[in-house]
């Protein structure tokens, strides 16, 4: 779908940060927000069915959902909380990536909101994938290209339902809100505060510059004790 609304960064930064890995973004950001070192990224492991796929750069959409108790809304209540959900994940400006929080407490995981409709449907809305501590399911039948990092993979959707969403929620350790960016792989997500997204690529850069050498001599047949400190001295001296 088309955005509705500009976003607050260029689309140039959000290409420039999805060349990286996420380890390698964490990495950057302790160099440009120090600061958030110990928060602001997934700290438990997550499900990714899709370990190929590049990384991704969003704006998150939220939501909270439930699977053991049933929902005690109507069925036109529930069609119109639907809807009103999917204008939600639709609008506003894009690229965006639903993080969705399972409430079920010792029951997370209990049933999937994600499958092969969902995905697809999320997929046509403008999202680039999904970050959830919930399961998901339908694995060989989900949307092509659209990520997905999971507490779980299960079978069944139980009573499944979106419970609330645009607030705040949190996913294996990443508390995230509505519109916040989002960069995420493989090894998990991480949140980016707009103001420091189009500083990362640079630092980004600066880190590979000083790993460069101490790869070098690790993986050199050459390698010695003496080699590997004089390596460590090069690279802290790289600016």
């Amino acid at each position: 779908m088309t955005t509705s609304a500009s976003a607050p960064l260029p689309a140039s930064v959000l290409e420039a940060l999805a060349r990286y890995d996420t380890p390698t973004i964490c990495n950057a950001m302790e160099i440009v927000a120090p600061e958030r070192r110990l928060i602001g990224y997934t700290v438990k492991p997550l499900v990714c069915p899709f370990p190929t796929l590049p990384p991704m750069v969003g704006y998150a959409r939220t939501t909270t959902i439930r699977s053991v108790l049933k929902s005690g809304l109507s069925a036109e209540e529930q069609s119109k909380r639907r809807i009103e959900y999917y204008e939600y994940v639709g609008t506003g400006f894009g690229p965006r990536i639903s993080v969705i929080q399972d409430i079920d407490g010792p029951d997370v995981g209990y049933g999937a909101f994600w499958g092969e409709v969902q995905s697809n449907v999320h997929k046509a809305l403008g999202c680039l994938g999904v970050i959830t501590d919930g399961s998901i399911r339908d694995i060989p039948q989900w949307a092509p290209g659209f990520q997905a990092l999971a507490g779980s993979i299960g079978p069944s959707h139980a009573w499944v339902h979106a419970e609330s969403f645009g607030g705040e929620v949190r996913v294996a350790g990443m508390t995230v809100r509505s519109d916040d960016l989002i960069h995420a792989d493989s090894h998990g997500a991480i949140v980016i505060p707009y103001e420091v997204a189009a500083k990362l690529p640079e630092a980004a850069e600066l880190c590979g510059r000083r790993e460069t050498p101490i790869l070098d001599i690790a993986r050199s047949k050459d390698f010695s004790l003496e080699k590997l400190k004089d390596a460590l001295k090069r690279s802290a001296e790289i600016h």
